[in-house]
């Protein structure tokens, strides 16, 4: 059997499969339990799986988790634990990564970028068929990008980047330091009293969009997480836009789309087993 694992800022969600079936579907909450601890669980209650595959809302390399700035981590070095103490192999990529492994498959497209706005604002990069990586499996952390300073700190210690700006978590920490009585969420923003959350969030989602188009030059940019799937005039938002924010010639021939796929980041992880590149 085969587990798939989403660790998201709010969410713990897995998936468990034996060859093309799925046998049991997991859920939990990340504030309630580690993911450590949530797999020990797991495996003690289903002792047929073999491969793990991890989609984690944080920085990752070589089976280490680096930071999570939306996580608390309750084990750091998990692929070497979990394999130590279980007769499993565990691969574990940040959750972008996945979600782009995913969305690939699903458009056959091998020059794609997947720009995912939910608790973080996260960027997954495929060109010419290869995972985007960097030197320490950093690159394209796009949330974390001087954006423009802010009075807000991020998750990263910093307080300027785009994150602060369009992400669930800055519109949380907005509304806060506002001390506004309404729910974080962009309904209940354009409907509250006006502090420019609500435009300042489109600005900065547009612009993200277009330093990646402008970077990646993809065929394909898929907008996906919980807020973007949501929110489905971001979509057009993006598209009206998105020519005051990239290059002209980047533009060309390319799609931009909301994902079709429920849960990507989760589905990659499934396909984590089969790519012997990572």
């Amino acid at each position: 059997m085969n587990l798939a694992i989403d660790a998201g800022g709010t969410h713990l969600r897995a998936e468990i499969w034996e060859n093309s079936k799925l046998i049991v579907s997991l859920n939990s909450k990340s504030n309630e339990i580690g993911l450590y601890a949530w797999i020990r669980s797991i495996l003690k209650e289903y002792k047929g799986i073999k491969t793990i595959g991890i989609a984690y809302a944080g920085q990752v390399e070589d089976g280490y988790i680096i930071s999570s700035p939306n996580i608390d981590i309750d084990k750091y070095e998990i692929k070497q634990t979990i394999e130590s103490e279980f007769d499993v192999s565990l691969k574990i990529e940040n959750d972008l990564t996945c979600a782009v492994l995913a969305e690939s498959h699903v458009h056959k497209s091998d020059n794609i970028c997947t720009l995912y706005v939910g608790t973080g604002l996260g960027l997954g990069v495929i060109e010419s068929a290869k995972i985007i990586r960097g030197a320490h499996n950093m690159a394209a952390e796009i949330g974390h990008i001087p954006y423009k300073q802010s009075p807000l700190t991020c998750g990263c210690g910093r307080s300027n980047c785009i994150e602060l700006f369009a992400s669930g978590s800055g519109i949380k920490k907005w509304i806060d330091y506002y001390k506004l009585d309404c729910e974080p969420t962009l309904d209940s923003l354009s409907e509250c009293e006006d502090k420019n959350i609500l435009q300042e969030f489109e600005n900065a989602l547009t612009y993200a969009a277009g330093v990646t188009i402008s970077l990646f030059n993809p065929e394909v940019l898929v907008l996906g997480g919980g807020i973007a799937t949501t929110n489905v005039y971001l979509n057009d938002i993006i598209k009206q836009e998105i020519s005051h924010y990239a290059l002209p010639q980047a533009l060309k021939g390319l799609t931009i789309c909301l994902s079709a796929i429920d849960n990507a980041p989760l589905k990659g992880a499934l396909l984590l087993k089969d790519r012997d590149d990572d």
